[in-house]
């Protein structure tokens, strides 16, 4: 159970992959914003704070039983060093989850424990093959501060007037002045576009249509996106953070310095100016792909769940 379960965030999507899955394996599964009691052997919650409540309501309900709390960004870069709620949940669960390794350095010796790296899949039916004549960036992912959704439209600034090279955003504005701030780009940039909220497969889509894939969170607790990136094969510049180095390793060649507007630019121009380097990035990604393969993820939620029960 995600919270905002209707909403396609990554949360949502990763809820709903793990129910297929569980299906899958024969086990009967709801996927709700909250639980509110029931006969439920095992609750699986995303995130510590959001999700409190009922992890709460659980481990008094159903004492004994299996209690799983999947750790955000939020959480994990932000919320248990902050939130006594997320603290608890950490206390109360029977076993943590991290999306990526990395995410088991946030936690205490005592919580890391009882913690186990699943890392996200994607099952995508499409395949690289950009579509634009100018160099296409693309920027995937709801409109939010964690994601500093406008750092490649602000590099583009600092690459002159260059008109081979456009920015393409889309996703949802979650406050109404992100989706100000995006309309005033537009207006003052004409290499950029916001094409607002898009179905999954449209998405997807456009990913394997662009050169490039940006993601310039502040915090990620696993990007979804950029697993999804790697097995359609579009290469990825992401920004140094604990989050995306667990997802694309610590060698990967494509990471700029967070909030740096020059330096993203001087990589955006790289990977379409240099094909050696944009190969590089291409290869790095492919050698990270099986990570993301379903039959990874899958296999290794059936080993949490049987670990369990």
């Amino acid at each position: 159970m995600p919270p905002s379960a209707k909403m396609r965030s990554g949360n949502s999507h990763t809820a709903h992959r793990w129910a297929r899955f569980l299906r899958g394996m024969g086990h009967r599964v709801s996927v709700a914003d909250a639980w509110t009691g029931g006969d439920a052997e095992v609750l699986i919650a995303l995130h510590a704070r959001k999700s409190h409540p009922s992890i709460a309501r659980f481990h008094k309900l159903r004492p004994g039983m299996p209690l799983i709390v999947v750790l955000t960004g939020t959480d994990l870069y932000r919320d248990i060093a902050s939130s006594a709620k997320a603290k608890r949940s950490l206390d109360m669960a029977s076993r943590l989850v991290v999306l990526q390794e990395r995410g088991r350095h946030e936690l205490d010796r005592r919580h890391r424990a009882k913690t186990r790296v699943i890392v996200q899949s994607a099952d995508v039916a499409v395949r690289h093959e950009p579509k634009s004549t100018a160099f296409r960036v693309a920027v995937v992912g709801h409109l939010r501060k964690e994601k500093d959704p406008f750092r490649a439209v602000s590099a583009l600034a600092s690459m002159g007037e260059d008109e081979d090279i456009e920015v393409v955003q889309l996703g949802m504005a979650l406050t109404p002045n992100m989706g100000e701030q995006a309309e005033r780009w537009m207006k003052r940039e004409p290499r950029y576009r916001w094409l607002g909220s898009k179905s999954h497969r449209q998405a997807m889509r456009w990913m394997a249509g662009s050169h490039l894939l940006v993601v310039s969170s502040v915090m990620e607790g696993g990007a979804n996106v950029i697993c999804e990136a790697a097995r359609i094969g579009t290469p990825v510049l992401a920004s140094h953070i604990s989050g995306n180095i667990g997802i694309l390793g610590a060698d990967y060649p494509g990471y700029f310095r967070l909030f740096d507007d020059a330096a993203l630019a001087r990589m955006m121009e790289r990977a379409r100016d240099d094909g050696a380097y944009y190969r590089k990035l291409k290869c790095a990604l492919r050698a990270r792909s099986p990570l993301f393969a379903p039959a990874a993820e899958r296999k290794a939620l059936k080993h949490l769940i049987r670990d369990l029960t």
